[in-house]
């Protein structure tokens, strides 16, 4: 009789070192959250310290280290690891998580600085910490870049921000294909409505009840970073089980 093989055994991330940009809140405070119950040690950022002490609080967890940075700023960025190599010898997971939405206004009344700063730090922010973090990760890391079901969705009045998470795909994709050979793993997160502070600003009347919640996302990221190294989640796409868009 044939033997069954085993199902394969979760990886432990207990004492792994995670980096969580835009952790004071929403998604990334969720994932900060549940890497934390797993053991690891949290780095989260936030443009505030207000924010920062007000998540940190939330935690209330010494391993959760709450750092001040502008992704947006290439000076804040060095600082950001400047301090993060004085504190740990490595980076096992990056979390780029940090984002910012769009009023909706659409592209013939959309103005300059508005496209900018979505531009900026939805994508150049996510270039900027992850070339950064790149030196401290080695085999066996992991980055997962929050993009957004509007990645590969459009929607009318969100210009801006479907540029600039189109944008973030193709990076990743990219990011994949090159750290590959190194055996770092890279996912696209790909969360459909997620009830955030971010509807308060792109649709302050949205069905937040219908969204998920952002520990749902959470939970599927810790799964999909504990699955053996052998193998690997290229794209993880996550949708409320009620439509909401």
């Amino acid at each position: 009789m044939a033997s069954r093989r085993s199902a394969p055994i979760l990886r432990r991330l207990s004492k792994q070192t995670a980096l969580v940009t835009g952790g004071t809140q929403g998604i990334g405070l969720a994932i900060a959250r549940a890497l934390l119950a797993e053991g690891c040690e949290v780095v989260i950022t936030g443009r505030t310290q207000e924010k920062l002490d007000r998540a940190a609080k939330e935690l209330a967890n010494k391993r959760a280290v709450p750092m001040i940075c502008d992704i947006r700023d290439l000076r804040s960025v060095r600082a950001l690891f400047a301090g993060l190599k004085q504190r740990f010898d490595r980076l096992d997971i990056l979390i780029n998580n940090a984002g910012i939405g769009q009023v909706s206004k659409n592209i013939a009344e959309l103005p300059l600085d508005s496209w900018s700063e979505v531009i900026e730090t939805n994508l150049t922010g996510t270039f900027l910490v992850t070339q950064a973090a790149l030196p401290l990760m080695r085999s066996g890391s992991a980055i997962v870049n929050n993009l957004s079901i509007a990645a590969k969705e459009v929607f009318p009045g969100s210009a801006a921000y479907c540029a600039s998470k189109h944008g973030a795909l193709g990076f990743t994709n990219t990011l994949r294909e090159e750290l590959r050979p190194k055996k770092i793993r890279v996912i696209a997160l790909l969360p459909g409505a997620t009830d955030t502070a971010i509807w308060k600003a792109v649709w302050p009347d949205a069905p937040r009840k219908k969204m998920m919640p952002p520990e749902a996302v959470a939970t599927a990221v810790v799964n999909a970073l504990a699955i053996p190294e052998s193998a690997t989640i290229e794209e993880l796409v996550i949708r409320p089980s009620i439509g909401v868009l």
